[in-house]
């Protein structure tokens, strides 16, 4: 659900929003699509992975990247930056968030954000965009001309020779198993090896279960009608075509704004049905559709009562998403919320709390009731944003008892107000898609 937990010196490092697995519990996430490949710092020496690497240059050099995920050539963008951040100063090319402007000043820390509100930047994201559709599209038309292609299909012991399609047709026809159109697919050689290697280790390719021998498998994914790929791994957004055609937007959102031009005002919506949202439990993996049920099985399985402290400290609407926010990046950081200790898992967390009894044990307000809290942009809007941007849980919070309709009073938020009036976390909160 997130990458890493804790700086070395125990600094709270979560750089973004967790996410709950979609799938049920249990189930691997996908890998990321970005690669485990070093990159170099763009002041120093250092050398990491792109998450270690982020992390590394928020502590060390105050510098926090916007979209980091959407850049087309991660490489190439750190490359040319770390050229031009030689040229010229910092401030020249980055908006500065000041921490704690209206503190002490032996408590204010500058921080930089480099985003493409920066028109150098913009303009540089979408010569890299344009560069790598180039790329794909001559990728893909390789492989249409392609005469040499050889390879057995993944279901059974026909061979295929030619072109491609004839394999990815074949699967679709004779076995149920498709993929999308051979025109939308690019780098199908991968793809398929992808594919293949998962069937070799014996998971499902749609739920990603592992099963004892192919024979079970087979049988896994004929009953669940799973032979498909799961569309929410992002492992396989890099082998399609439509994931590069726009920059800054997945297949998803493209995909979303091509059914609205087809959508009319007039059209017939009642046959319509939501798909229920799961709340996740504070403190395990149990999942339910109402929020009734997830309320009585913290109480009832962990002795949690979130009714009883919202009325026992009159707890306000946000100041309940503060307090969530706050246990939830607690126990995600393997840390007691009661007594702050730290543990070496989540589990060992649980057992504490059940031993000391601090289940219901709450910090001083001032520990998790403020929107500053420590000195680092991650967390100067720490808990006024979810921990888990999916967080079903919040949406069930309410200002009274049995009262939904009644509106929701802000609490007294003067100094984030005085922060964003000064201009110093605007560009933050753009970064997070919270302000226009």
């Amino acid at each position: 659900m997130a990458a890493s937990n804790r700086s070395r010196d125990g600094q709270d490092s979560i750089l973004e929003p967790l996410c709950f697995p979609e799938l049920p519990p249990g189930v691997p996430s996908a890998p990321s699509a970005l690669g485990d490949a070093p990159l170099l710092c763009l002041f120093c020496a250092e050398s990491a992975p792109l998450d270690v690497l982020l992390k590394h240059l928020l502590l060390e050099h105050k510098l926090v990247i916007a979209d980091v995920k959407l850049v087309a050539d991660l490489p190439k963008y750190v490359s040319y930056w770390r050229h031009r951040f030689l040229q010229q100063p910092l401030t020249d090319f980055c908006s500065v968030i000041k921490t704690n402007s209206h503190g002490p000043a032996e408590k204010q820390e500058n921080y930089f954000l480099l985003c493409d509100v920066l028109p150098e930047d913009r303009i540089l994201r979408e010569k890299l965009q344009q560069k790598r559709l180039e790329e794909v599209l001559e990728q893909q038309q390789q492989e249409r001309d392609d005469g040499g292609f050889r390879r057995l299909c993944m279901f059974c012991s026909d061979e295929f020779t030619g072109n491609r399609s004839a394999l990815l047709n074949h699967m679709a026809r004779e076995h149920s198993f498709s993929i999308g159109l051979p025109d939308n697919i690019v780098y199908c050689d991968q793809f398929l090896d992808t594919l293949q290697g998962k069937l070799d280790s014996l998971q499902c390719l749609y739920c990603e279960k592992t099963f004892r021998d192919k024979t079970t498998l087979k049988d896994h994914m004929r009953k669940k009608a799973h032979r498909r790929i799961n569309a929410s791994n992002r492992l396989y957004d890099r082998f399609y075509v439509i994931n590069y055609l726009e920059l800054g937007k997945t297949w998803e959102e493209v995909q979303s704004e091509d059914d609205r031009e087809l959508l009319d005002e007039d059209d017939d919506w009642s046959d319509w049905r939501a798909h229920p949202v799961s709340a996740v439990c504070l403190f395990c993996d149990d999942q339910s559709e109402t929020m009734e049920q997830i309320y009585a099985h913290m109480k009832e399985a962990h002795g949690f009562d979130l009714h009883h402290l919202r009325t026992e400290l009159n707890l306000r609407f946000y100041q309940q998403v503060k307090l969530v926010n706050f246990i939830r990046r607690q126990l995600h950081q393997s840390r007691c919320y009661g007594c702050q200790q730290t543990f070496e898992s989540r589990d060992a967390v649980l057992q504490h709390l059940q031993d000391e009894g601090h289940v219901m044990t709450l910090p001083d307000a001032a520990t998790w009731n403020q929107p500053q809290y420590h000195l680092s942009p991650a967390s100067v809007l720490r808990y006024y944003f979810p921990t888990y941007e999916n967080d079903a849980l919040l949406c069930s919070l309410c200002d009274s008892d049995g009262d939904e309709d009644v509106p929701v009073i802000g609490e007294d938020d003067s100094e984030l107000r005085a922060l964003k009036q000064s201009g110093d976390i605007t560009q933050l909160l753009k970064s997070r898609g919270c302000c226009s």
